[in-house]
């Protein structure tokens, strides 16, 4: 926001359709499905070197910290609200808990569709990067459900390609986000970490 590169509706649209399509948006889609498909298959040892390569994909310490925080928040949520015995690999530092693989376990352990699931997971996604655009822009509220009305078949599309995709097909284009992320480490002022 403070660089001018988010400044109205249609270019938090876009911003966020792009992380989405090309940077750390895909790749969390393809976290998503891979922690899935590990525990759908039964495949559940696999999840360790899933979530610390997750984690190590974050491209700045500010990204990290966000990741933790809110990986951990969600974990003692779930053991409390929704223990299971998948959550348990998540207390292991050699798989920490990273919100993707996380959710895409847990999702295939409650047996929720993946076709439901990971379009759910990227629309909370979405919905907490509008939420801060609704503030920092300042958007109004409509403007911020017409963002995520905007974003829903960019969110289907990429569950869709996602669902398909592996590991191997993991990267960015999102160079932006990451430069941004860069420079909101330095700013004297935050309301958000990223």
């Amino acid at each position: 926001m403070e660089a001018g590169y988010v400044s109205d509706r249609r270019s938090l649209i876009d911003w966020l359709e792009a992380d989405l399509c090309y940077g750390s948006g895909r790749n969390e889609a393809i976290f998503f499905s891979e922690a899935y498909r590990c525990v759908a298959e039964g495949a559940e040892d696999q999840l360790p070197e899933l979530a610390e390569l997750a984690a190590a994909s974050r491209g700045t310490s500010e990204f990290v910290l966000e990741s933790a925080q809110q990986s951990s928040a969600c974990l003692t949520t779930l053991r409390s609200v929704w223990p299971d015995r998948i959550l348990d690999m998540f207390s292991d530092p050699k798989c920490p808990p990273v919100l993707a693989v996380l959710l895409g376990a847990r999702a295939a352990r409650e047996r929720i569709a993946a076709e439901i699931a990971l379009p759910a997971f990227l629309h909370s996604y979405v919905a907490n990067l509008v939420s801060a655009g609704v503030r920092l822009v300042p958007l109004g509220q409509t403007d911020g459900q017409l963002a995520i009305a905007a974003l829903e078949l960019p969110i289907l599309s990429r569950s869709e390609i996602a669902s398909r995709e592996t590991v191997d097909d993991l990267g960015s284009a999102g160079l932006m986000v990451e430069f941004a992320s860069i420079a909101h480490e330095l700013q004297y002022t935050r309301l958000f970490r990223s």
